[in-house]
């Protein structure tokens, strides 16, 4: 990036931060605040071990530094400005989640547009807030568009607060799914009869009312809705698609899906032997399908520094957005996102990386050399190291 365009990009942020009103999370005297600003050079310094209080005002601040990243941090302390974590005085931390678009193993990285991503992004959010709504019970949950590649929730109900890092781990592997086992998700139970055994005959059943239990449940019972809308020979050819899955146990299976559907959707996989190893199987598939792959570094660490809501980032000139609840299902970053001190005026540009960018709702094909184009489509590829700033004309 030349001087002509970090100069630029810094007048433009302060002239975001004039006009938006940043607010500051709860107890955010007692946080430890980090900046990193518009500096020359490959390389990027934080400067970091600051108070609130060593910032001053905090407008001002946002204005008189016009900083590329702002972050606070998700732990409380006594003595945020302290030089060394050992001296801050730990009192609590935030359980933070982040999900990171680079991260996430149905991204096709080379592939996959900037949009793809985020969109895939997102329906892994929607799974994340899935366990820490209804599996953990959460309520005080903030979730937040990280202005990058990703989304952030912020958990800050009570008890998760004296939370050590063993602790957290905990929660960590139990939403990434990590050594689920399929016994682990059945129980069983005895029943009249023996079944022809001499001992007495046991029912093996998916709880279907919560956790990754209801969650293979599901699975199950949608991979068997399909197969009952099929013609018999496409749904025996489906069925014997899996290994060792062959005539005799495809037949029993389909059979037992049909008179036996009552049950399977009350969670009973123990039907028939052919159906019970079929959960098994679909099972295996359910971590791939439901887990949040959130970056666990991220939620273990107890003095993370995260970025503030609402700051701008500086790697795409997009705003670091909160998302209210009831708004995130119609929620577009590439539009959203876009700062409204950005829209409405066009700027010169010398494009150094060109190439497709959907951003505003619409899609643009980026030819090489100097332009007019959007402010915010300007401000988005410079951010990325697209294009540098040309003099108006």
């Amino acid at each position: 990036m030349d001087e002509r365009t970090r100069a630029y990009l810094r007048g433009r942020f302060r002239d975001y931060y004039r006009r938006s009103d940043v607010s500051l999370p709860p107890d955010a005297e007692a946080r430890e605040w980090g900046y990193i600003p518009w500096t020359a050079g490959p390389g990027t310094t934080m400067a970091r071990h600051n108070a609130l209080l060593d910032l001053g005002d905090f407008a001002d601040f946002l204005t008189r530094e016009r900083p590329q990243h702002v972050y606070f941090s998700v732990g409380r302390y006594d003595d945020p400005g302290a030089d060394s974590m050992a001296e801050k005085g730990w009192r609590g931390s935030d359980l933070v989640f982040d999900l990171d678009a680079d991260h996430l193993p149905s991204v096709a990285l080379g592939e996959d547009s900037y949009a793809t991503m985020l969109r895939k992004c997102k329906d892994a959010l929607g799974r994340l807030l899935s366990f820490l709504e209804d599996d953990f019970g959460f309520c005080d949950l903030e979730t937040v568009f990280s202005g990058g590649r990703g989304y952030h929730v912020h958990v800050r109900d009570p008890g998760v607060r004296g939370l050590d890092r063993a602790g957290r781990r905990e929660i960590v592997d139990y939403v990434r799914g990590t050594g689920l086992q399929f016994e682990a998700l059945v129980s069983g139970e005895a029943v009249a009869g023996t079944a022809g055994r001499k001992s007495p005959a046991r029912k093996r059943t998916f709880d279907t009312t919560g956790g990754w239990s209801a969650r293979a449940h599901r699975h199950l019972l949608d991979f068997v809705d399909d197969l009952l809308v099929m013609e018999e020979g496409e749904a025996l050819e489906r069925l014997r698609s899996f290994e060792g899955i062959g005539e005799g146990r495809s037949e029993a299976i389909l059979r037992g899906a049909r008179e036996n559907y009552a049950e399977l959707e009350a969670g009973n996989v123990d039907i028939h032997p052919a159906v019970f190893g079929l959960a098994r199987r679909l099972a295996g598939e359910v971590v791939e399908i439901d887990g949040a792959p959130i970056d666990e570094p991220v939620t273990t660490d107890t003095n993370r520094l995260i970025r503030l809501p609402e700051s701008l980032h500086g790697g795409s000139g997009l705003a670091v957005r909160r998302i209210a609840r009831d708004e995130l299902d119609g929620f577009d970053p590439l539009v959203d996102a876009i700062p409204e001190t950005f829209r409405g005026q066009e700027i010169a540009i010398d494009v150094t990386d060109p190439g497709l960018v959907e951003l505003g709702g619409d899609s643009f094909i980026i030819e090489a050399g100097k332009q007019v184009v959007l402010e915010y489509l300007g401000v988005f590829l410079m951010a990325r190291g697209r294009a540098e700033k040309e003099r108006e004309r």
